[in-house]
């Protein structure tokens, strides 16, 4: 059975890709491993509210729109 790894997918490409991270230099790996701020929480949760705004809407063709969910709102336009 395969040794199970703990890497993510974009920590196995970087070392499979070893030769040219060595032509362009290592890639920045620290937002990939730290805990989220406060700060960072709060962005989210702001930025998770203004999504609620908005729906998804799907066209026969499959290709997808955003529309208000309140089309009387105008603050937005």
């Amino acid at each position: 059975m395969a040794e199970e790894s703990t890497e993510n997918a974009s920590q196995r490409f970087m070392h499979k890709m070893g030769k040219l991270r060595m032509i362009f230099g290592p890639a920045n790996r620290s937002a990939l491993g730290h805990e989220m701020t406060e700060q960072n929480r709060q962005l989210l949760v702001q930025r998770e509210a203004e999504t609620l705004q908005w729906e998804t809407l799907r066209r026969p063709d499959g290709s997808t729109y955003v529309v208000p969910r309140d089309p009387g709102d105008k603050s937005l336009r």
